[in-house]
């Protein structure tokens, strides 16, 4: 097969942002660290996992090199971190051999879950909702849903558009109270103004949301 010939997207259908940018996710971690990818957990996650916010077992949707997982990991809980970018995967599999922490990684698309055939007690989106487009975001939904029980939390840091210096894909408040609604088998507990940290913003990061969301029904 030649290389021309290779499906840079392995075979599954490419992301409004990878369309938008005409680059799979794999490709941001091959020349040095991605925009996002700073060798450590994001502040608010932290602050999360400080608080027992997060109980096991735990899913990293779109876990990138792994920072936020292995510190949750690092509690003592069974972490799945998964990604579409095999890059970052191997890169968080050599960060948890390295640290000594145990946490699993596994090549799955967000929006295809329920393939995993597992249920998680806790699910964390770092900076994945806000690159899906109005058509993905239900389809994320179910995804969601597919591997969680009514009670489980989901826990969503994504870029606002509240302030100045926004990131990429600011995303409204009434965004995720739409996406995420009784209608859709969901209840939003919280959404509150915080920052995420990336490579192409100063000290402190972007304007962002922290929205805390429950499982409410068996849809």
């Amino acid at each position: 097969m030649s290389e021309r010939s290779v499906d840079p997207f392995g075979g599954r259908q490419p992301t409004g942002h990878e369309r938008m940018t005409g680059r799979p996710w794999d490709a941001s971690y091959h020349d040095g660290p991605a925009p996002w990818d700073l060798g450590q957990p994001q502040p608010a996650i932290v602050r999360v996992a400080a608080a027992g916010g997060f109980a096991g077992p735990v899913l990293d949707a779109g876990c990138g090199t792994g920072e936020n997982a292995l510190l949750v990991a690092a509690l003592g809980l069974p972490v799945l971190g998964v990604d579409v970018a095999e890059t970052a995967l191997a890169m968080a599999r050599a960060k948890a051999a390295e640290r000594g922490i145990e946490a699993e990684f596994a090549a799955a698309d967000a929006l295809r879950l329920e393939l995993l055939d597992r249920r998680f007690a806790t699910v964390l989106d770092c900076g994945l909702f806000h690159t899906f487009d109005a058509a993905e975001r239900p389809v994320y939904v179910a995804s969601l849903a597919a591997v969680t029980e009514p009670g489980a939390t989901l826990y969503v840091l994504c870029f606002s558009d509240d302030g100045p210096d926004t990131g990429p894909h600011p995303v409204r408040r009434e965004e995720l109270t739409a996406t995420f609604n009784h209608s859709t088998g969901w209840k939003v507990a919280a959404i509150e103004p915080d920052r995420i940290r990336t490579r192409f913003h100063d000290d402190n990061g972007a304007p962002a949301w922290l929205a805390t969301i429950t499982r409410a029904s068996g849809r």
